[in-house]
């Protein structure tokens, strides 16, 4: 028996100087994300997404970090 489960992934954004707020509403938008927080320490924001394939992840990752003002990602996904 094979369960259909979503792909939940977080991804930890490095952002320019004063785009914080901004990309976070922007992000907040996009279809599959479930949460975007501006946090303190060596990422800026902390992005929940939860997509139905990796595919549709991967695209979205990517469209992520081609917005202006994102400086580096690492994308890490949910085992459980």
């Amino acid at each position: 028996m094979s369960e259909n489960r979503n792909v939940i992934a977080y991804v930890l954004l490095s952002v320019a100087l004063g785009k914080e707020s901004t990309l976070r509403e922007e992000i907040s938008k996009l279809d599959y994300v479930t949460e975007a927080k501006i946090v303190y320490g060596e990422y800026d924001i902390v992005v929940r997404i939860e997509a139905p394939t990796l595919a549709i992840l991967d695209k979205l990752v990517s469209t992520i970090r081609r917005m202006s003002g994102v400086l580096k990602t690492v994308t890490l996904i949910s085992t459980s």
